[in-house]
C-alpha cells in the first residue's frame, strides 16, 4: 500500500510521517553566543556577528547564523537623531517577544484614502501573542488624544499590558494625563497611579518600541 492511500485511509496527513530533524546538538550555545553578542553590539549585523564567532572559535557560516537570527527575531534597528531615541539598551536589535495574552500590545496608524479622494486614518491596536487586533479607530484625523483614548478604553476592558510598542511617541504629559483619565473611569487610585507610572517611564510609554506594520499583519 502507498504512502498517499495510507494516510488517506488513516486521516493523517502525509507530513506527519516525515522524520522530524533533531537539529544540531550545539545549537542552543551557539544561539546563547549569537544573543549576547548582538546584546552588546546593538548596531552589528548578522554577518558581522558571524566574523566574530569564527575569530572566537566557532566553525559556523554566515547562512546558519542568519536563521538562528531571523528565528530569535534579532534586527539592527534603524538610525534615528540621539535625542529621543526608542532603542532598548541604548541601541540592542534584541525584540522583546511576546511570551502570553496581554503580554505585548503594538499600535500603529495605516492612511488610506475613499472613493472620492478624501484622506482618512485608522488606528489599530493588536495583541503581538495572539495577533488579535483588539480595536480600530477611524477617521479623517487621528492624534496623540485619540491614542490615548483608545488605549485607556483598552485597559479597562482587558486590563494593562506589559509593554505597549509602537514608532509613534506620545508627550510626557499627555502619558500622565492617560494615566489620570484611566483613573477617573475607575474605582481607586490603584489603576491609575499604576499607568503614570507605566506610560511616563520613556517618552511616555514603556521602552519597547520598534517598527511594526499592522497592514503587514
Amino acid at each position: 500500500m502507498s504512502e498517499r492511500l495510507a494516510c488517506r485511509v488513516l486521516g493523517q496527513h502525509r507530513s506527519t510521517q516525515r522524520k522530524v530533524p533533531n537539529g544540531r546538538t550545539d545549537d542552543a550555545a551557539l544561539t546563547a553566543d549569537i544573543v549576547e553578542l548582538a546584546t552588546r553590539y546593538g548596531r552589528y549585523g548578522y554577518r558581522r556577528i558571524a566574523a566574530m564567532l569564527e575569530t572566537a572559535g566557532w566553525a559556523v557560516n554566515v547562512k546558519r547564523v542568519e536563521r538562528i537570527w531571523r528565528q530569535e527575531g534579532l534586527k539592527v534597528p534603524a538610525r534615528q537623531p540621539k535625542k529621543g531615541r526608542l532603542w532598548l539598551n541604548g541601541g540592542s536589535c534584541v525584540r522583546l517577544r511576546p511570551e502570553y495574552p496581554n503580554h505585548v500590545w503594538s499600535y500603529d496608524f495605516v492612511e488610506d484614502r475613499t472613493h472620492n479622494g478624501r484622506k482618512f486614518r485608522m488606528l489599530n491596536v493588536i495583541d503581538e501573542f495572539t495577533r488579535e487586533c483588539i480595536a480600530i479607530r477611524i477617521d479623517r484625523k487621528l492624534k496623540a488624544t485619540d491614542v490615548i483614548d483608545v488605549l485607556s478604553d483598552l485597559f479597562i476592558l482587558r486590563g494593562v499590558p506589559g509593554h505597549v510598542r509602537s514608532d509613534n511617541v506620545l508627550c510626557r504629559e499627555a502619558a500622565l494625563g492617560f494615566g489620570q483619565q484611566v483613573s477617573s473611569r475607575r474605582q481607586g487610585a490603584d489603576v491609575g497611579s499604576k499607568l503614570i507610572q507605566m506610560v511616563s517611564t520613556v517618552n511616555g510609554i514603556a521602552p519597547s518600541h520598534s517598527k511594526h506594520r499592522i497592514q503587514q499583519r
